[in-house]
């Protein structure tokens, strides 16, 4: 199953949280939860992933749960991989056992 719409960035989202936050800047939020300018100004544009450390961070300063954040990278990160291209791997088949058969237990 392929997903048709690439899924936002999760840096996407968290900007545009940050944005309807009053007087918020990258640099204030940064500091409020502990990170570099740098590394925030790198997520919020998509540059760097939402790592389970920064995803806890933000359940903790925003309250949208740690599991939203790393599922939106996982959403964004398997859509990115799906789109490259490779070679087709064959499916290997496990055999099926007959269900009249008895089992080892």
């Amino acid at each position: 199953m392929t997903r048709m719409h690439k899924p936002p960035h999760p840096g996407t989202v968290l900007a545009e949280w940050l944005a309807g936050l009053d007087d918020m800047t990258i640099t204030a939020f940064a500091g409020h939860i502990e990170v570099t300018r740098a590394t925030l100004s790198r997520i919020v544009n998509g540059h760097a992933a939402i790592t389970p450390d920064i995803a806890i961070r933000l359940e903790e300063a925003l309250g949208a749960s740690r599991e939203m954040w790393c599922g939106m990278q996982i959403a964004y990160d398997l859509w990115m991989a799906a789109q490259k291209p490779r070679k087709h791997i064959k499916l290997i088949a496990r055999p099926v056992m007959d269900e009249a058969e008895p089992s080892c237990a």
